[in-house]
Protein backbone atom coordinates (compact mmCIF):
# COMPACT_ATOMS: atom_id res chain seq x y z
CA UNK A 1 0.00 0.00 0.00
CA UNK A 2 2.87 2.73 0.84
CA UNK A 3 4.48 1.62 -2.56
CA UNK A 4 1.12 2.34 -4.22
CA UNK A 5 0.94 5.58 -2.46
CA UNK A 6 4.36 6.66 -3.07
CA UNK A 7 3.94 5.76 -6.95
CA UNK A 8 0.59 7.81 -7.25
CA UNK A 9 2.81 10.55 -5.67
CA UNK A 10 5.66 10.64 -8.05
CA UNK A 11 3.38 10.80 -10.94
CA UNK A 12 1.17 13.43 -9.44
CA UNK A 13 4.64 15.25 -8.65
CA UNK A 14 5.69 15.03 -12.62
CA UNK A 15 4.28 17.57 -14.35
CA UNK A 16 5.69 20.10 -11.55
CA UNK A 17 9.35 18.90 -12.47
CA UNK A 18 8.73 18.73 -16.84
CA UNK A 19 11.82 18.26 -18.99
CA UNK A 20 12.44 22.39 -21.06
CA UNK A 21 10.69 22.21 -24.33
CA UNK A 22 13.31 20.91 -26.54
CA UNK A 23 13.44 21.35 -30.12
CA UNK A 24 16.70 19.62 -32.40
CA UNK A 25 17.33 21.32 -35.69
CA UNK A 26 19.72 18.75 -37.36
CA UNK A 27 22.40 19.59 -39.20
CA UNK A 28 21.68 20.66 -43.06
CA UNK A 29 24.37 19.02 -44.53
CA UNK A 30 23.08 15.63 -42.80
CA UNK A 31 26.12 14.58 -41.02
CA UNK A 32 24.89 11.73 -38.03
CA UNK A 33 28.09 12.92 -35.88
CA UNK A 34 27.10 16.86 -36.48
CA UNK A 35 28.47 18.51 -33.39
CA UNK A 36 25.67 19.69 -31.64
CA UNK A 37 25.36 23.58 -30.00
CA UNK A 38 23.21 23.30 -27.03
CA UNK A 39 20.75 27.06 -26.06
CA UNK A 40 19.29 27.71 -22.85
CA UNK A 41 16.82 30.57 -24.31
CA UNK A 42 13.30 32.21 -22.53
CA UNK A 43 12.48 33.23 -26.48
CA UNK A 44 10.06 31.20 -27.64
CA UNK A 45 11.32 28.29 -30.28
CA UNK A 46 9.01 29.79 -32.96
CA UNK A 47 10.17 32.98 -32.78
CA UNK A 48 13.80 31.93 -32.27
CA UNK A 49 13.85 29.48 -35.54
CA UNK A 50 14.88 32.26 -38.55
CA UNK A 51 18.20 33.39 -36.14
CA UNK A 52 18.49 29.37 -35.97
CA UNK A 53 17.97 28.57 -39.55
CA UNK A 54 20.20 31.45 -40.92
CA UNK A 55 22.98 30.50 -38.35
CA UNK A 56 22.87 27.03 -39.76
CA UNK A 57 23.03 28.06 -43.53
CA UNK A 58 26.31 29.64 -42.33
CA UNK A 59 27.29 26.85 -40.30
CA UNK A 60 25.47 23.57 -42.21
CA UNK A 61 27.66 20.79 -40.11
CA UNK A 62 26.15 22.05 -36.72
CA UNK A 63 23.21 20.84 -35.10
CA UNK A 64 21.13 22.98 -32.62
CA UNK A 65 19.18 21.62 -29.40
CA UNK A 66 17.08 24.52 -28.36
CA UNK A 67 16.01 24.16 -24.96
CA UNK A 68 13.19 26.97 -24.54
CA UNK A 69 12.75 27.79 -20.34
CA UNK A 70 11.73 30.36 -17.79
CA UNK A 71 14.41 32.33 -17.48
CA UNK A 72 14.65 31.19 -13.61
CA UNK A 73 15.02 27.67 -14.76
CA UNK A 74 17.85 28.61 -17.09
CA UNK A 75 19.90 30.24 -14.38
CA UNK A 76 19.02 27.35 -11.82
CA UNK A 77 19.88 24.78 -14.49
CA UNK A 78 23.49 26.29 -15.13
CA UNK A 79 24.42 27.09 -11.80
CA UNK A 80 23.35 23.32 -10.59
CA UNK A 81 25.27 21.27 -13.88
CA UNK A 82 27.97 23.24 -12.94
CA UNK A 83 28.85 22.61 -9.09
CA UNK A 84 28.18 19.18 -10.31
CA UNK A 85 31.11 19.24 -12.68
CA UNK A 86 28.89 18.08 -15.76
CA UNK A 87 28.79 20.64 -18.98
CA UNK A 88 25.98 23.20 -19.08
CA UNK A 89 24.42 25.33 -22.49
CA UNK A 90 26.81 26.16 -25.08
CA UNK A 91 24.64 29.19 -24.87
CA UNK A 92 22.54 31.21 -22.58
CA UNK A 93 19.66 33.75 -23.77
CA UNK A 94 17.67 35.07 -21.27
CA UNK A 95 15.89 38.53 -20.32
CA UNK A 96 16.39 37.91 -17.17
CA UNK A 97 19.13 40.55 -16.92
CA UNK A 98 19.99 40.22 -13.63
CA UNK A 99 20.23 36.66 -13.67
CA UNK A 100 22.56 36.57 -16.49
CA UNK A 101 24.66 39.43 -15.00
CA UNK A 102 25.29 37.01 -11.45
CA UNK A 103 25.88 34.16 -13.09
CA UNK A 104 28.86 36.06 -14.68
CA UNK A 105 29.78 37.98 -11.99
CA UNK A 106 29.87 34.71 -9.42
CA UNK A 107 32.24 32.59 -12.52
CA UNK A 108 29.11 30.36 -14.11
CA UNK A 109 29.97 32.50 -17.61
CA UNK A 110 33.59 32.88 -19.77
CA UNK A 111 34.78 35.93 -21.72
CA UNK A 112 34.17 36.36 -25.04
CA UNK A 113 36.34 38.26 -27.19
CA UNK A 114 34.50 38.44 -30.47
CA UNK A 115 34.95 40.29 -33.96
CA UNK A 116 32.09 42.89 -32.81
CA UNK A 117 33.33 43.39 -29.06
CA UNK A 118 34.67 46.49 -29.76
CA UNK A 119 31.97 47.77 -31.99
CA UNK A 120 29.69 47.05 -29.13
CA UNK A 121 27.85 50.37 -26.99
CA UNK A 122 29.38 50.27 -23.51
CA UNK A 123 26.18 50.25 -21.90
CA UNK A 124 25.72 46.37 -23.66
CA UNK A 125 29.01 44.89 -23.00
CA UNK A 126 29.98 43.74 -19.59
CA UNK A 127 33.78 42.45 -19.59
CA UNK A 128 33.25 40.90 -22.95
CA UNK A 129 31.21 38.28 -21.02
CA UNK A 130 28.03 39.71 -20.68
CA UNK A 131 26.29 40.97 -24.03
CA UNK A 132 22.87 42.80 -24.65
CA UNK A 133 21.68 41.69 -27.88
CA UNK A 134 18.50 43.69 -28.33
CA UNK A 135 16.79 47.18 -27.10
CA UNK A 136 13.22 46.45 -25.62
CA UNK A 137 11.19 49.76 -24.55
CA UNK A 138 8.72 49.98 -22.27
CA UNK A 139 5.79 51.13 -23.47
CA UNK A 140 1.90 52.53 -22.81
CA UNK A 141 -0.49 50.08 -24.86
CA UNK A 142 -4.17 51.12 -25.52
CA UNK A 143 -7.44 50.12 -26.88
CA UNK A 144 -7.61 52.97 -29.94
CA UNK A 145 -11.62 53.43 -30.71
CA UNK A 146 -11.70 54.50 -26.77
CA UNK A 147 -9.60 57.28 -27.81
CA UNK A 148 -10.46 59.04 -30.72
CA UNK A 149 -12.10 61.99 -29.14
CA UNK A 150 -8.58 62.60 -27.11
CA UNK A 151 -5.32 61.35 -27.27
CA UNK A 152 -3.70 58.73 -24.95
CA UNK A 153 -1.57 59.37 -21.90
CA UNK A 154 1.83 60.35 -23.46
CA UNK A 155 3.46 61.08 -19.99
CA UNK A 156 3.15 59.32 -16.42
CA UNK A 157 1.22 62.41 -15.01
CA UNK A 158 -0.98 62.17 -17.95
CA UNK A 159 -1.69 58.86 -16.86
CA UNK A 160 -2.08 59.15 -13.26
CA UNK A 161 -4.60 62.46 -14.65
CA UNK A 162 -6.63 60.24 -17.00
CA UNK A 163 -7.02 57.70 -14.83
CA UNK A 164 -8.60 60.21 -11.97
CA UNK A 165 -10.70 62.62 -14.76
CA UNK A 166 -12.36 59.31 -15.98
CA UNK A 167 -12.74 57.39 -12.19
CA UNK A 168 -15.66 54.67 -12.20
CA UNK A 169 -15.28 54.83 -15.95
CA UNK A 170 -11.94 53.27 -16.77
CA UNK A 171 -11.92 51.29 -12.85
CA UNK A 172 -10.99 47.47 -13.62
CA UNK A 173 -9.66 48.83 -17.08
CA UNK A 174 -6.06 49.02 -16.35
CA UNK A 175 -3.55 46.65 -16.56
CA UNK A 176 0.29 45.97 -15.97
CA UNK A 177 2.69 43.48 -14.64
CA UNK A 178 2.45 41.82 -11.03
CA UNK A 179 6.16 42.82 -10.06
CA UNK A 180 6.00 39.34 -7.38
CA UNK A 181 5.68 37.11 -10.93
CA UNK A 182 6.86 39.18 -13.20
CA UNK A 183 10.78 38.94 -13.32
CA UNK A 184 10.53 41.72 -16.47
CA UNK A 185 7.89 43.65 -14.39
CA UNK A 186 10.20 43.97 -11.38
CA UNK A 187 12.79 45.24 -13.49
CA UNK A 188 10.40 47.97 -14.91
CA UNK A 189 9.17 48.85 -11.27
CA UNK A 190 12.85 48.95 -9.94
CA UNK A 191 13.94 51.57 -12.78
CA UNK A 192 10.90 53.45 -12.43
CA UNK A 193 11.70 54.03 -8.42
CA UNK A 194 15.02 55.41 -9.87
CA UNK A 195 14.02 57.25 -12.76
CA UNK A 196 10.69 59.02 -11.40
CA UNK A 197 10.97 60.26 -7.88
CA UNK A 198 7.06 60.53 -7.48
CA UNK A 199 6.23 56.87 -9.05
CA UNK A 200 4.56 56.24 -6.40
CA UNK A 201 1.51 58.05 -7.29
CA UNK A 202 1.22 56.52 -10.37
CA UNK A 203 1.05 52.77 -8.78
CA UNK A 204 -1.52 54.86 -6.26
CA UNK A 205 -3.66 56.19 -9.16
CA UNK A 206 -3.44 52.64 -10.44
CA UNK A 207 -4.98 51.00 -7.80
CA UNK A 208 -7.60 53.55 -7.15
CA UNK A 209 -8.56 52.53 -10.78
CA UNK A 210 -8.45 49.02 -9.39
CA UNK A 211 -5.22 47.68 -11.82
CA UNK A 212 -5.72 43.84 -12.59
CA UNK A 213 -1.60 42.41 -12.46
CA UNK A 214 -0.81 39.70 -14.55
CA UNK A 215 2.48 38.20 -15.05
CA UNK A 216 2.26 37.93 -19.02
CA UNK A 217 2.33 40.67 -21.85
CA UNK A 218 0.24 38.72 -24.02
CA UNK A 219 -2.88 38.74 -20.98
CA UNK A 220 -2.55 42.54 -20.87
CA UNK A 221 -2.70 42.96 -25.02
CA UNK A 222 -5.44 40.62 -25.08
CA UNK A 223 -7.18 42.23 -23.19
CA UNK A 224 -6.11 45.98 -24.79
CA UNK A 225 -7.64 44.35 -27.93
CA UNK A 226 -10.97 43.75 -27.51
CA UNK A 227 -11.71 46.77 -25.41
CA UNK A 228 -11.81 45.26 -21.78
CA UNK A 229 -8.85 47.45 -20.86
CA UNK A 230 -8.48 51.07 -22.18
CA UNK A 231 -4.12 51.06 -20.96
CA UNK A 232 -1.48 48.91 -20.20
CA UNK A 233 1.60 50.15 -18.27
CA UNK A 234 4.87 49.30 -18.82
CA UNK A 235 4.55 46.56 -21.44
CA UNK A 236 7.65 45.23 -23.30
CA UNK A 237 7.50 47.56 -26.38
CA UNK A 238 8.56 44.12 -29.02
CA UNK A 239 5.23 41.60 -27.58
CA UNK A 240 3.30 45.24 -28.09
CA UNK A 241 4.44 46.23 -31.80
CA UNK A 242 3.95 42.13 -32.80
CA UNK A 243 0.36 42.39 -31.22
CA UNK A 244 0.14 46.37 -32.78
CA UNK A 245 1.14 44.59 -36.52
CA UNK A 246 -1.92 42.09 -36.25
CA UNK A 247 -4.68 43.89 -34.44
CA UNK A 248 -5.34 47.70 -35.56
CA UNK A 249 -7.35 48.22 -32.25
CA UNK A 250 -3.61 48.28 -30.45
CA UNK A 251 -1.84 51.58 -30.05
CA UNK A 252 1.35 52.03 -28.65
CA UNK A 253 2.98 54.89 -27.06
CA UNK A 254 6.19 55.38 -25.75
CA UNK A 255 6.42 57.67 -22.54
CA UNK A 256 7.95 61.46 -23.38
CA UNK A 257 8.99 61.59 -19.67
CA UNK A 258 11.18 59.09 -19.79
CA UNK A 259 11.11 55.22 -21.78
CA UNK A 260 12.87 52.46 -19.87
CA UNK A 261 14.50 50.05 -22.25
CA UNK A 262 15.34 46.39 -21.08
CA UNK A 263 17.41 44.10 -23.30
CA UNK A 264 17.89 39.75 -23.65
CA UNK A 265 21.44 39.24 -22.84
CA UNK A 266 23.41 36.39 -24.46
CA UNK A 267 26.34 35.22 -22.58
CA UNK A 268 28.64 31.86 -23.18
CA UNK A 269 28.80 29.84 -19.73
CA UNK A 270 31.99 28.65 -17.80
CA UNK A 271 31.05 25.09 -18.44
CA UNK A 272 29.82 25.17 -21.76
CA UNK A 273 30.09 21.72 -23.82
CA UNK A 274 31.31 23.26 -26.82
CA UNK A 275 32.69 26.58 -25.57
CA UNK A 276 33.24 27.70 -29.01
CA UNK A 277 30.27 26.80 -30.78
CA UNK A 278 28.48 29.14 -28.33
CA UNK A 279 30.98 31.81 -28.94
CA UNK A 280 30.41 31.31 -32.95
CA UNK A 281 26.57 31.73 -32.25
CA UNK A 282 27.18 34.64 -30.27
CA UNK A 283 28.85 35.69 -33.08
CA UNK A 284 26.22 35.34 -35.31
CA UNK A 285 23.96 36.91 -32.87
CA UNK A 286 26.14 40.20 -32.95
CA UNK A 287 26.60 40.29 -36.44
CA UNK A 288 25.22 42.59 -39.00
CA UNK A 289 23.64 39.47 -40.51
CA UNK A 290 22.26 38.09 -37.36
CA UNK A 291 21.13 41.22 -35.97
CA UNK A 292 19.29 41.88 -39.24
CA UNK A 293 17.17 39.17 -38.75
CA UNK A 294 16.02 40.15 -35.60
CA UNK A 295 14.89 43.31 -36.43
CA UNK A 296 13.04 42.18 -39.45
CA UNK A 297 11.87 39.09 -38.98
CA UNK A 298 11.51 38.70 -34.88
CA UNK A 299 10.53 42.16 -34.53
CA UNK A 300 12.82 42.59 -31.63
CA UNK A 301 14.46 45.76 -31.65
CA UNK A 302 18.80 45.29 -32.58
CA UNK A 303 21.18 46.78 -30.54
CA UNK A 304 24.10 46.92 -33.51
CA UNK A 305 25.43 50.01 -34.88
CA UNK A 306 25.83 48.56 -38.22
CA UNK A 307 22.55 48.01 -38.34
CA UNK A 308 19.83 50.38 -40.36
CA UNK A 309 16.41 50.54 -39.85
CA UNK A 310 13.42 52.23 -37.82
CA UNK A 311 13.40 48.80 -35.86
CA UNK A 312 17.79 49.51 -34.26
CA UNK A 313 18.75 51.49 -31.08
CA UNK A 314 20.38 53.69 -33.19
CA UNK A 315 17.37 54.97 -35.10
CA UNK A 316 15.31 54.81 -31.85
CA UNK A 317 17.82 57.19 -30.31
CA UNK A 318 18.80 59.34 -32.57
CA UNK A 319 14.54 60.25 -32.91
CA UNK A 320 14.11 60.41 -29.14
CA UNK A 321 17.73 61.21 -27.85
CA UNK A 322 17.76 61.43 -24.15
CA UNK A 323 14.12 60.10 -23.62
CA UNK A 324 15.21 56.48 -23.49
CA UNK A 325 16.85 55.28 -20.55
CA UNK A 326 18.47 51.86 -21.46
CA UNK A 327 19.06 49.47 -18.41
CA UNK A 328 23.18 48.89 -18.32
CA UNK A 329 24.62 45.81 -18.21
CA UNK A 330 26.63 46.20 -15.12
CA UNK A 331 27.02 44.77 -11.20
CA UNK A 332 24.27 47.09 -10.65
CA UNK A 333 21.36 44.87 -11.71
CA UNK A 334 21.77 43.08 -8.91
CA UNK A 335 21.10 45.54 -6.13
CA UNK A 336 17.52 43.66 -6.26
CA UNK A 337 18.34 40.46 -6.29
CA UNK A 338 19.40 41.60 -2.69
CA UNK A 339 16.35 39.50 -1.20
CA UNK A 340 15.77 42.21 1.79
CA UNK A 341 15.57 45.16 -0.72
CA UNK A 342 13.07 43.37 -3.09
CA UNK A 343 11.08 41.80 -0.14
CA UNK A 344 10.85 45.86 0.54
CA UNK A 345 9.85 46.78 -2.91
CA UNK A 346 7.53 44.53 -3.55
CA UNK A 347 5.87 45.40 -0.15
CA UNK A 348 5.74 48.84 -0.48
CA UNK A 349 4.04 48.14 -4.18
CA UNK A 350 1.61 45.95 -2.31
CA UNK A 351 1.08 48.14 0.72
CA UNK A 352 0.40 51.36 -1.75
CA UNK A 353 -2.00 49.17 -4.06
CA UNK A 354 -4.05 47.99 -1.40
CA UNK A 355 -4.27 51.19 0.83
CA UNK A 356 -6.35 53.10 -2.63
Amino acid sequence: MKRLLFLSLCLALLPLFAAADTTVFPALSGRADAPVLTVYSSLDAPLAKPMITSFQAANPDVAVRYEDMLTGEIYDRIVRETDAGQKTADFAFSSAMDLQVKLANDGYAQQSDLPNSGLWPSWANWRNTVYALTFEPAVFVYHKPSFQDRPPPSTRAEFVQFLKERGDAVHGRIGTYDIERSGVGFLFMSRDQEQFGDIWSVVGAMGKAGVKLYSTSGAILERVADGRFLLGYNIVGSYAADWAKHDPNVGIVLPKDYTVVMSRIGLVPQAAASPELGKRYLQFFMSKEGQTIMARELQIPAVSPEVAGNNTATTMREMLGGQLKPVPVSLGLMVYLDQVKRARLISRWNEVLRLQ
